[in-house]
């Protein structure tokens, strides 16, 4: 089963009035990271408000000469493909869905798991940003000192697959191939079923006293 975990951040919270400035995308097959990553900054068209600025870095002069959303929006549809992973996903999937229709291309139609939604239920009435999960589950934060797409989705990845039961292998079976494996044990004597004709009798007197015309005599 193939999977991406995508973060994004944008020039602040809303839509349409604010827009994306990168997107980090990792991709997981049968829970497995495979290496394979996009990555992109975009060039917003407008000013990064300084307290946005204060969480990830990214100035109007860095992104002025990158590319623009709609120039990538294709290959990212593409690249995210059917199934995603994203902390607090309900914020990252109104934004990408916001810039898909400025660029003329459909929303994204895919199963979306939110690793805020599992870390809640795991851990209801407690912070569950991205840095709590982590440090919850001892995953490291050492090179977190700014908000950065790549490395949130790299940190989400390793929430998600902690929170849902760890790395699984992928499983390679060929067809027909069996493995056996030769259990001993030591033989049992049979037990007796049978009651005793002393347990027969008490049971007998038992129902005569204690249950008055049971069906199974009628």
């Amino acid at each position: 089963m193939r999977e991406v975990v995508f973060d994004l951040e944008t020039t602040g919270i809303g839509t349409p009035l604010h827009r994306i400035v990168e997107i980090g995308c990792v991709e997981l097959e049968h829970r497995i990271p495979t290496g394979n990553a996009l990555h992109f900054w975009f060039n917003p068209d407008r000013f990064i408000p300084g307290e946005v600025f204060a969480i990830h870095g990214l100035s109007d002069y860095f992104l002025a000469d990158k590319a623009h959303f709609a120039d990538h929006a294709g290959e990212i549809l593409g690249f995210l493909g059917g199934a995603v992973v994203a902390h607090n996903a309900e914020f990252d999937v109104r934004h990408l869905n916001a810039e898909l229709a400025r660029a003329g291309w459909p929303p994204l139609a895919a199963k979306v798991t939110d690793t805020l939604v599992l870390a809640r239920r795991k851990w209801p009435g407690q912070p569950n940003n991205l840095d709590a999960c982590c440090a919850r589950l001892k995953i490291s934060t050492v090179e977190r000192g700014l908000h950065g797409a790549m490395l949130d989705a790299g940190l989400c990845a390793e929430v998600y697959l902690a929170l849902t039961g760890g790395r699984q292998a992928a499983m390679n079976v060929e067809q027909g191939a069996r493995e056996t494996v030769a259990v001993t044990r030591a033989p049992r004597a049979a037990r007796p079923h049978e009651p005793s004709p002393e347990e027969a009798l008490a049971h007998e007197k038992f129902l005569d006293e204690k249950i008055k015309g049971p069906i199974w005599r009628a």
